[in-house]
């Protein structure tokens, strides 16, 4: 494949260099951690902060979809599961947000069972048709539901607080005065999404994940291994329904209101456009998958009126130009599948030392 582009080895070498990689993660880091203090509109942070909760979305989904092999088209449920969740027990019940974080992955963990219980027994298609009607119920579900304001939802959501003290009180960091939420929310989603990125490839590169893609890649032969393949995909699938609802949870309180349009199967499905785009089982594609899906619809908003269509051509050439995704998985590459077989091939061509 590599012999027929003789440039492509070169051009895209970098992707699989983990000392590249590292200073790339650094200065991305680094940009995210400075960007309140470089500016101060509060349009520009809250439009971040929904891309980094996007980046917890695809996170997740990444497990499901990346890593384990699972087509789930109604994981935007785990995501209206934890935004209800935490809606219900701070406006009903008085909870302050954070003592919901323990309910939020509770009610995930609890929806993964329910929902992934007869789903995961399916494959391929049949999967992806059954999790997008159960997406669907979850919807219309909240929709009808006294508890969870019907059609109009919860408002009021309540933001963070400990004792006296909330987000709406603002911070002082490194002498510079936040006042406002949104940068709150800002920095809490980067710490959240910093423990996925310290736990979810530790995680793959274990036993679990290794289970993960063994099924991904042949159920029957991993099986045949000794593999338990439904308890391995259920756990994948718990995985990503609790990172969904914790991204609910911290997007139902930075909106402070909940209601079931927000929880359409265009969110579903964009998520899994991330992940996909990005590159599927890359933690850094997936990254680059939810920014690109996020942001590239607000910056073309000034250049054509219709850049919802020309966002369309830039997935499509995407798709067509790097149909691995933009930052593929190492393992998916077909220049580190070559680099292994010639380490093989010379292992074994040299001669053995006698001892």
């Amino acid at each position: 494949m590599t012999s027929l582009v003789p440039g492509l080895q070169s051009k895209f070498s970098w992707a699989s260099d983990k000392g590249v990689l590292r200073i790339m993660a650094i200065a991305l880091v680094v940009f995210v951690f400075a960007l309140p203090f470089i500016t101060i509109d509060n349009y520009v942070i809250q439009l971040s902060t929904q891309a980094l909760i996007y980046i917890l979305l695809a996170l997740g989904l990444n497990v499901v979809v990346g890593y384990a092999g699972l087509l789930d088209l109604g994981y935007v449920a785990f995501y209206a599961v934890g935004a209800y969740t935490s809606g219900i027990l701070t406006t009903r019940f008085g909870w302050p947000m954070w003592a919901t974080i323990p309910a939020v992955v509770v009610a995930a963990i609890i929806a993964g069972v329910i929902i992934g219980g007869p789903t995961l027994r399916l494959r391929s298609d049949y999967l992806a048709i059954v999790t997008l009607g159960f997406g669907e119920i979850i919807r219309f579900t909240a929709q009808n539901l006294e508890i969870t304001g019907g059609p109009s939802g919860i408002f009021g959501i309540p933001t963070w607080s400990f004792g006296s003290w909330s987000f709406n009180d603002g911070i002082s960091l490194g002498g510079l005065y936040f006042n406002g939420r949104v940068v709150l929310y800002y920095f809490v989603a980067i710490i959240v999404i910093l423990l996925g990125f310290v736990g979810i490839p530790r995680l793959a590169k274990g036993r679990l994940g290794r289970a993960w893609k063994a099924v991904r890649d042949d159920e029957d032969a991993a099986e045949a291994m000794g593999i338990n393949a439904y308890t391995t995909k259920i756990t994948a699938y718990i995985i990503g329904a609790v990172w969904a609802g914790l991204a609910g949870q911290l997007n139902a309180s930075l909106i402070t209101t909940v209601s079931p349009t927000s929880f359409q199967f265009l969110q579903s499905a964009l998520v899994l456009m991330a992940v996909v785009i990005g590159g599927m089982g890359s933690v850094p594609g997936v990254v680059l998958g939810a920014l690109f899906i996020t942001l590239a619809p607000e910056l073309l908003r000034d250049v054509w009126e219709n850049r919802y269509l020309l966002f369309g051509i830039m997935l499509l050439a995407v798709m067509l130009f790097r149909p691995k995704g933009l930052w593929p998985s190492t393992s998916l590459l077909p220049w580190s599948r070559d680099r292994a077989a010639k380490r093989k091939s010379a292992a074994a061509a040299s001669p053995e030392v006698e001892s």
